[in-house]
This record gives structure tokens, C-alpha cells and sequence, in this order.
């Protein structure tokens, strides 16, 4: 009886084993398959920017958006509050960006843009101006293949009146 009682919890720890090798391999199957390492950063996101229009009658716009893959104003602020004696702003900047470079697009007349970015954490600055400016500084996380970011009064980081 103890012959048959060691084959059986033999046989239960075998089909276990089974069961959780079985049940990796079906999860394993169904993950969404993914580019080479690497081949993601190569290409790049595509970043769509549509700025909604905060009035109807609106002229023609004409707005430069940069993104930053740093904070540029939190740069500013730490170089202009800390003495740098015999450095430029410039310089600072790029030790700051460790060997990444800003990039510009520029809105049709509609207020929609495409520029494609390597992933990571960006910072988006924009300034629509008229009779009332709105200016956007935005953090803007990189990721995938494409991605749409929508300018609007509501995330502006200010507004005011011009006179």
C-alpha cells in the first residue's frame, strides 16, 4: 500500500510541473509581439500635436512647438540661481540634455503637427499669441509607435491678455 500511496504523489508532482510549464507556455503565446531591442528607439514615435483652437474667428496660426529632453526651465532656473563663473547657458544646457538635442515643429494653419521622437520623457514648450497668449509647458512621456497630444486652454500653463 505505501508502494502505491509513493507512486501516486509521484505521479501528482509530475502533473503538476506539467500544469504550470502548460499554463507559462499558453501565457507566453498570447503576449503581443514586440519589435527587435533596440529597433523602437530607431524608429522613433510618431507624436501628433493638434491644437484646439481657442476661438472660432481665430487668424491663421502660425505657433513653433519645442520639445526639450529636459526641463528647460528648471535648467534656467538651477544656472541663473547657482554662480557659474567662465560657463555659458548653452553649455550648461547640453551637459544637462547628456548628448540629446531639442527638436522644433511647427503647426499648420489648422494647429496639427507629426514629428517623430525617440522615446523617453520630454518636455513640450508652445506660445500661441493673439489677443490672448496661452502658453503651454507640458512633460510629455514618450512611448510606442504613435501618439496624439492635444493643446488646449484648459492644460495651458498660462493665459493672459494681451493689450
Amino acid at each position: 500500500m505505501n508502494i502505491y500511496r509513493g507512486v501516486a504523489i509521484r505521479i501528482l508532482q509530475v502533473g503538476m510541473i506539467a500544469a504550470l510549464l502548460g499554463a507559462g507556455w499558453l501565457i507566453y503565446r498570447s503576449l503581443p509581439t514586440s519589435p527587435a531591442v533596440g529597433e523602437d528607439f530607431r524608429q522613433g514615435t510618431s507624436l501628433q500635436i493638434i491644437l484646439q483652437r481657442p476661438f472660432e474667428n481665430a487668424s491663421p496660426l502660425d505657433v513653433s512647438v519645442d520639445l526639450y529632453p529636459v526641463d528647460i526651465v528648471a535648467v534656467r532656473h538651477e544656472f541663473f540661481t547657482e554662480p557659474r563663473t567662465g560657463k555659458r547657458f548653452d553649455d550648461f544646457l547640453k551637459e544637462r540634455m547628456k548628448g540629446r538635442s531639442p527638436v522644433t515643429a511647427h503647426l499648420d494653419k489648422q494647429g496639427h503637427g507629426t514629428i517623430t521622437l525617440p522615446p523617453g520623457n520630454w518636455w513640450l514648450h508652445a506660445k500661441l499669441s493673439g489677443d490672448e497668449e496661452l502658453e503651454w509647458r507640458l512633460p510629455v512621456s514618450i512611448v510606442g509607435v504613435k501618439q496624439t497630444l492635444e493643446l488646449t486652454p484648459q492644460n495651458a500653463y498660462t493665459r493672459s491678455k494681451t493689450f
